[in-house]
């Protein structure tokens, strides 16, 4: 396994299918290409300052070590997103959850692909051109 490092591998992770933990989200995204599973880690500053932080992104590191590799999808990337819960929550917990998240199906989001007017900003059929003005 590697890991993903660059933010434009952990923006199109973040467009794909996600499953929730009270200790983590699981975000996965499939690859065109032959590569090995790549994951990647992240926690955002609203879970405390930087020493929880690392030890939030230790923790969710230490539960891909000792997962089994089989339960991953080959040619897919992951992230780990960390919530605070995963500071008090027991490691044993976690990895069930973790393996759980890997074999359930995921709930798939398609950000950006929705095409149409947003919900409630409809237009009236009578308002759809611009007022015209008569020249001076």
């Amino acid at each position: 396994m590697d890991r993903l490092r660059q933010r434009a591998d952990f923006l199109a992770v973040a467009n794909g299918a996600r499953a929730n933990s009270p200790a983590f989200v699981l975000q996965s995204c499939g690859r065109d290409d032959f590569g090995p599973i790549r994951i990647g880690f992240t926690v955002t500053k609203k879970n405390g300052n930087a020493p929880e932080r690392n030890r939030i992104r230790r923790r969710l590191r230490e539960l891909v070590k000792r997962l089994d590799p089989v339960s991953m999808q080959p040619h897919h990337d992951y992230v780990l997103v960390g919530r605070r819960d995963a500071l008090s929550r027991d490691f044993a917990t976690m990895l069930d959850d973790l393996r759980i998240a890997f074999s359930k199906p995921a709930r798939h989001t398609a950000r950006g692909t929705h095409k149409g007017p947003p919900k409630g900003r409809g237009q009236r059929p009578d308002a759809t051109a611009p007022a015209s003005r008569k020249p001076d």
